[in-house]
């Protein structure tokens, strides 16, 4: 794999040589290209080799060059749990959601209950918007094939890889969940907001309780998934309307705790990759990089698109998702 962040006269004669690509960049910019062996959904924040940026007059470019051939599908709401029908022999599958869209609630809800869906490496991210154009701007995801947009559905990419090649997915999680005397969360609905939940047993208004005790909102609910540990981060807190909502689903039965702080993001997040990530298919959140303020700062070799979310069989929040393939030929 490469990875490049190119102009728009550069990606465009990129795919003219039949590549096999992955793009981010502006809606409009990724509008304007060819047809190809193409998949983009739209983002104007980047890690890059010199650091995080906003850029809107940049795509950031993915290329497989260990992929033999790509097939692209655009999936809705309805048709999602079917993703793995696509799979490919000793392939993998990239998948880009636009955010807010009924094929984002779907799959965050859902998708650990899709039939085969673990069966080859899922890997992808959540198309956004520029923050100040959040409600504003619909995020948009793209069929590269045909150059048609989506504001709704999902567009999924089938990597064929040869013999040689295999591919693997993994996940850099910097949170860690409170210790065993910070409060525990538990909902009895699964959603994307909760009005109320039971803190250490007892049912509170979930956006009082934030407010009246000065949590931390940058700081996610974490629970721990059979040893991995995933993230819901908060998204806003109405204490008018008495709601709390959520960059992912809470999951109704599942105990939550508040995430300890991370003192320094890029530093943290260098330190857990050991220097890894160059060569490799790779997303960050943008809650991450707000929070951590990582404009002009790098995370490791990491670069790639700052995301809404993240996928990596599921639906993340505030993680950084890797996807390596390594050819032995």
């Amino acid at each position: 794999m490469k990875n490049m962040l190119l102009t728009v006269a550069e990606t465009a004669a990129l795919i003219e040589t039949g590549a096999i690509l992955s793009l981010a960049a502006d809606p409009d910019l990724l509008a304007s290209l060819p047809k190809g062996n193409w998949i983009g959904g739209s983002s104007v924040y980047f890690l890059t080799d010199e650091g995080g940026a906003m850029l809107r007059n940049r795509v950031f470019c993915t290329q497989f060059s260990d992929a033999s051939h790509a097939d692209i599908q655009v999936l809705s709401a309805q048709t999602l749990p079917n993703l793995a029908q696509g799979y490919v022999a000793n392939g993998a599958t990239v998948l880009l959601i636009p955010a807010f869209s009924a094929a984002h609630e779907e799959f965050a809800l859902n998708s650990q209950t899709y039939t085969d869906l673990f069966n080859q490496p899922l890997m992808g991210w959540v198309a956004g918007v520029h923050l100040d154009d959040v409600g504003r701007k619909a995020p948009m995801v793209f069929n590269g094939q045909t150059g048609q947009s989506h504001e709704n559905e999902a567009v999924a990419m089938y990597l064929t890889l040869p013999s040689t090649a295999h591919a693997t997915i993994d996940i850099v999680n910097l949170f860690q969940p409170g210790n065993a005397e910070s409060p525990s969360f538990q909902f009895e609905t699964s959603g994307f907001g909760a009005s109320t939940a039971k803190v250490n047993g007892q049912s509170v208004n979930l956006a009082e309780y934030i407010e009246d005790n000065a949590l931390d909102i940058r700081l996610p609910l974490v629970a721990d998934y059979g040893g991995a540990m995933v993230n819901v981060a908060i998204r806003a807190v109405d204490r008018q309307a008495g709601h709390v909502s959520f960059f992912a689903p809470v999951v109704a039965g599942v105990s939550y705790r508040q995430a300890r702080p991370v003192a320094d993001y890029a530093a943290s997040f260098a330190q857990e990759t050991q220097g890894a990530g160059a060569g490799e298919y790779a997303c960050n959140c943008i809650l991450n990089y707000v929070y951590g303020e990582l404009e002009g700062k790098t995370t490791g070799a990491f670069t790639g698109p700052a995301t809404f979310g993240e996928i990596a069989y599921m639906l993340l929040n505030q993680t950084l998702v890797r996807l390596d393939i390594q050819n032995a030929a």
